[in-house]
């Protein structure tokens, strides 16, 4: 940290004048890219900003585009009256940081959790609002690096990472099928955020304070953006609240509309509902391979590899609908027996247990800013490790998935919805047992 503050010092002495620089500190979470939180006193008086910035510029390698054209981005975001950020200065090679930019930090609150326990009233309208106001932001702005997306092109890529990562997850399989069959007809593209959800957004007591993490950013349709803040996994436990967690989509589609965004069609919709669940569950092996291959030692990594079992659940409980109503009405039993109590010396089970209460008790009262943030992964790690002990679940099954694939196997047969189902609730509740989707579906199937 002393390197990093000294060359920091140095690059906001040449944007913002002389000064001095204290506080350094890193944020919390970040799975991508690193924050850090500062305050500079100079010219201005004491004023508080990010950094956010990737370690090297090797990290960037296989992104579609790099921090300058992310903070130009921003910056063109900010110019247009939207949310984002004010950028102060983009980082050069020389400065010997990484690469990455200075933003004025915006003091508001961005924990889902907390937002979600007392949301402003306005938050839902804002945030139809501010995305209307980003699918409008001139095209003439937009740095050319922003790609263009196909979706037919970037569908075909889904299938094919699907193989690289095993192409042995029948439920994954299942949704790139139903996605090609159901591939919408291209429409006018507009700047779409790409990562526009709970997370993302900051608020506090007026409501939408900032809108963050530009680096997914294209050209497509803007139903994209519209469908990704309300996937399940975004609502964080607010179930029955399917916009963003807050409120009804006719609330949030209607502010949308009102503030000049495209007419909402519910098929296109729910097309990009499904293909982003489907995108997330294969982003989540992907940083399984990014851990497994030495790209990114972290536990986090690691971790989210395994979160791949909620968006499984997601998506079948999105596609069940195109399984025959006694398929569906069909009741599933508990298919996972009670652990043995073990006697003797202490199990592998045991051990892990132990280091897991030790890390919770000990440790993490201790621990402070990022710290805590990875000694709470590295207990739900070891938490699904003591799971996956007391009854190994498996989710990969090659010939199912390819059978999907090839249109052989579909939900209109009778029993695979029920296979499917029961798969899905046993490898969530050794992966995401306190996932609030699998407490709903355990509800919904089991009857």
């Amino acid at each position: 940290m002393t390197d990093l503050a000294a060359s920091l010092s140095a690059f906001m002495a040449r944007v913002a004048g002389v000064g001095s620089l204290s506080g350094l500190q890193r944020l919390s979470g970040g799975a991508n890219m690193e924050s850090w939180a500062f305050d500079w006193e100079g010219r201005d008086g004491l004023c508080s900003y990010v950094l956010r910035r990737a370690p090297s510029a090797e990290y960037m390698a296989d992104r579609p585009f790099g921090h300058v054209d992310e903070a130009a981005l921003v910056i063109a975001a900010h110019n247009a009256g939207v949310q984002a950020p004010e950028v102060i200065g983009v980082l050069a090679d020389e400065d010997g940081i990484g690469t990455g930019y200075i933003m004025r930090r915006i003091v508001a609150e961005v924990n889902p959790a907390r937002i979600l326990a007392a949301p402003p009233p306005s938050l839902l309208n804002a945030l139809g609002r501010e995305l209307a106001h980003i699918h409008a932001i001139p095209a003439e702005t937009i740095p050319d690096a922003i790609p263009l997306m196909d979706t037919a092109a970037a569908l075909a890529e889904l299938r094919a990472r699907f193989h690289d990562y095993g192409g042995n997850r029948p439920i994954i399989a299942l949704a790139i099928k139903w996605c090609e069959d159901h591939l919408p007809t291209p429409v006018k593209p507009v700047l779409v955020h790409g990562d526009y959800r709970m997370g993302n957004i900051m608020a506090d007591n007026d409501g939408l304070a900032g809108i963050l993490d530009w680096e997914l950013a294209h050209l497509g349709d803007p139903h994209e953006d519209i469908a990704f803040g309300c996937m399940t996994v975004w609502r964080f436990g607010e179930l029955d609240k399917p916009a963003f967690g807050l409120g009804s989509l006719d609330k949030y589609f209607t502010a949308y509309q009102q503030a000049g965004g495209v007419p909402v069609d519910r098929e296109r919709f729910h097309f990009w509902l499904v293909y982003r669940t489907l995108w997330w569950a294969l982003g989540c092996l992907q940083m399984g391979e990014a851990w497994r291959s030495g790209a990114d030692s972290t536990v986090e990594r690691v971790v989210i590899g395994r979160r791949t079992a909620e968006q499984e659940l997601d998506l079948l409980m999105l596609l069940e609908t195109e399984a025959p109503e006694a398929e569906r009405l069909r009741t599933l039993s508990p298919s996972r027996p009670a652990p043995e109590t073990p006697t003797g010396e202490p199990t592998t089970y045991e051990i892990v247990t132990a280091v897991q209460d030790w890390l919770g008790a000990t440790i993490k009262p201790d621990a402070s800013g990022h710290a805590k943030f990875e000694v709470a992964v590295a207990m739900n790690a070891l938490g699904i490790a003591v799971r996956d002990l007391v009854a190994p679940i498996s989710a990969e099954d090659a010939a199912r998935a390819n059978d999907f694939l090839k249109g052989r196997v579909s939900l209109a047969d009778a029993g695979v919805l029920a296979q499917l189902r029961r798969d899905a609730l046993d490898k969530c509740a050794v992966d995401s047992p306190k996932y609030a989707a699998l407490q709903r579906a355990r509800k919904l199937w089991r009857g």
